[in-house]
């Protein structure tokens, strides 16, 4: 990370927002640079139930990802010896990636942050304009607390999970299904799964590239000049 580290500290994620009524080129970079606690220059992003799903379900898709290549990849298979230990990690872990995303709607929070991911709005198709024009200018992408991008992107792995835990579970169970809905069901698995671990690469290279949405991610708060400049239509009673 590239904050200062203690920067996000409990003082900090519970310092009362300050107004924003004034918004001049001069308010953000002055509280970037303060450094100091409870001046209210971050912004609650994150709740720990939603870090919580996110590392989770982080964790697992990483282990269905990596015993995946050990599984398929011979130079990777031969440095293992106990292959059935590595199907068995690899079948479970698949098997319990939705259960974070379940655990996590016990939290008013996560709900709250589902419903923002599942609605797009004008601003998320001028995002996707600016996107195709290649217009990476902050105020030609506006976005709310996800933008476009995050949204297709949240859609997207949903539904790729589902789709492997089915076909897993297919291949689990052979016997409970015919031969040609296994054969079906091993060929979407495997290339699902390698589409996966490209979009996966893609997600973190783009989050290595703003580290301060690691930070919120990590510490639940973000610097509010930073939500204003990518998340212009996130507002204050909108967390």
């Amino acid at each position: 990370m590239t904050s200062t580290a203690g920067s996000a500290g409990p003082t900090d994620a519970t310092t009362p927002p300050p107004s924003e009524g004034g918004r001049g080129p001069g308010e953000g970079t002055a509280r970037e640079g303060s450094g100091s606690p409870g001046t209210g220059r971050l912004r609650r992003r994150f709740s720990p139930a939603e870090r919580w799903v996110h590392r989770t379900t982080g964790v697992l898709m990483l282990v269905c990802v990596a015993t995946a290549g050990f599984l398929y990849v011979p130079q990777l298979a031969e440095l293992v010896g106990r292959r059935y230990l590595v199907v068995t990690v690899h079948e479970w872990s698949g098997l319990l990636l939705p259960v974070p995303v379940l655990a996590g709607l016990a939290s008013r929070h996560f709900r709250a942050d589902l419903g923002r991911l599942n609605r797009f709005f004008p601003h998320d198709k001028e995002w996707l304009r600016a996107v195709r024009r290649r217009d990476a200018r902050p105020e030609s992408r506006p976005a709310g607390k996800f933008n476009a991008g995050q949204k297709i992107y949240a859609a997207w792995i949903a539904g790729a999970v589902l789709v492997m835990v089915g076909t897993g579970l297919l291949m689990w169970f052979t016997g409970f299904a015919p031969l040609v809905w296994r054969t079906s069901a091993t060929f979407l698995h495997d290339w699902l799964a390698l589409a996966i671990g490209v979009v996966l690469l893609g997600h973190i290279g783009m989050a290595y590239a703003d580290p301060e949405a690691r930070r919120g991610m990590r510490t639940g708060s973000v610097e509010r000049a930073w939500a204003r400049r990518e998340h212009s239509e996130w507002r204050e009673d909108d967390s």
